[in-house]
């Protein structure tokens, strides 16, 4: 059959239209191929190139596992240990690392023989939780959102038994056999928290330090400027004072055990005289809690309540305005009182108050 040659060059035209638009799809197809490789190969790990928080670097110098993640855990509890061990052999510092086994240390040591834990108590870092934590795994309640408020700090009712009720054999035995943990803070901010739940907040309104121990503490600390005291209630500078002073023993001795929420980490749980199984930081508690309850092989029994965002975390503006006024004599007087608190659990020399 005869096609006319002006038909069979339009025929031969659209041919190759339609084979270069078939090669154009193929092309999209590989560029599109192509480009989801790249992406699979070279995207940048969540996390990375976002500072110090990804690498998991804290203040106190450790590394922390990353968020989410416990496996690393270990590895940052051995770093502490190990600085732990070295400050306490430091014999230059025994006066402010070591303290003896007395009936006020025993009290602080929380029991829970079920599950063979030991829990000294640090007021302001988070205490209240762990409390709850205990009067669960003691059978007292079946969870931590049933336990009122109320009972949390009434030792009569929380049934949470001190290591100082039991025998000295007793004593010996766990001590040396249960696990063994506590929880810590930058030193100074922990003062700072007594002193706003204490003196400024009460929200358990426990009147005696107002009216017995702040008072107390004014007439012998506070500055006089013509003959009046000045503010009334007890300023952070009042308190600073008391707490630097040597010869505050007097003074702690009238107010008994209420000075649990200001001394010193050594002074409640003796760290270089029982060899704990765990130390906790609030400012990796997020971490630090769960790995603590695993450790201790109770995880899949109980949780540690949850943690508003940002609260465990250091807060240095907060410190710096509390600490503006204070003579730096006063704040040395000070560290030199915390310091074995400072070294012995890597928290940093606050240089920006000191010098």
């Amino acid at each position: 059959m005869y096609v006319p040659h002006g038909r069979r060059l339009i025929s031969q035209t659209m041919r190759q239209h339609w084979l270069l638009l078939g090669a154009c799809g193929w092309v999209l197809l590989i560029l599109m191929f192509a480009s989801k490789f790249i992406n699979l190969n070279f995207r940048v790990p969540e996390g990375e190139g976002s500072g110090a928080e990804s690498t998991g670097v804290l203040r106190d110098g450790s590394v922390g596992p990353p968020s989410g993640q416990h496996a690393d855990w270990s590895s940052v509890e051995r770093r502490r240990q190990e600085l732990l061990q070295s400050v306490c052999q430091n014999s230059s510092m025994r006066n402010l690392t070591h303290t003896p086994l007395s009936k006020f240390v025993l009290d602080r040591i929380f029991v829970c023989d079920k599950h063979k834990i030991l829990f000294c108590q640090t007021p302001k870092v988070g205490n209240t939780q762990w409390k709850k934590v205990f009067i669960v795994l003691n059978g007292a309640f079946p969870s931590v959102a049933e336990i009122p408020e109320s009972i949390v700090h009434d030792h009569e009712k929380n049934g949470l038994p001190r290591l100082s009720s039991l025998t000295e054999k007793e004593i010996t035995e766990r001590l040396s056999t249960y696990f063994k943990f506590f929880i810590v803070r930058d030193p100074f901010e922990r003062l700072i928290s007594a002193f706003k739940d204490k003196f400024l907040q009460n929200p358990r309104f426990e009147p005696w330090y107002k009216h017995n121990i702040a008072p107390a503490i004014i007439r012998k600390y506070r500055k006089v400027h013509g003959g009046s005291t000045g503010a009334p209630g007890l300023r952070f500078e009042d308190f600073v004072r008391y707490l630097g002073d040597p010869g505050r023993w007097r003074l702690d001795r009238q107010f008994g055990d209420h000075v649990i929420h200001w001394v010193t980490y050594v002074e409640l749980c003796a760290p270089c005289d029982i060899a704990y199984s765990a130390i906790g930081h609030h400012e990796t508690l997020e971490h630090d809690a769960p790995s603590i309850l695993q450790a201790a092989g109770i995880d899949q029994r109980i949780s540690y309540p949850d943690i508003p965002p940002g609260i465990t975390r250091y807060n240095r503006t907060k410190v710096e305005q509390y600490f503006t006024g204070i003579s730096k004599r006063d704040i040395r007087r000070l560290y030199a009182r915390f310091q074995g608190d400072f070294l012995l659990f890597g928290y940093e020399r606050p240089d920006f108050l000191l010098d």
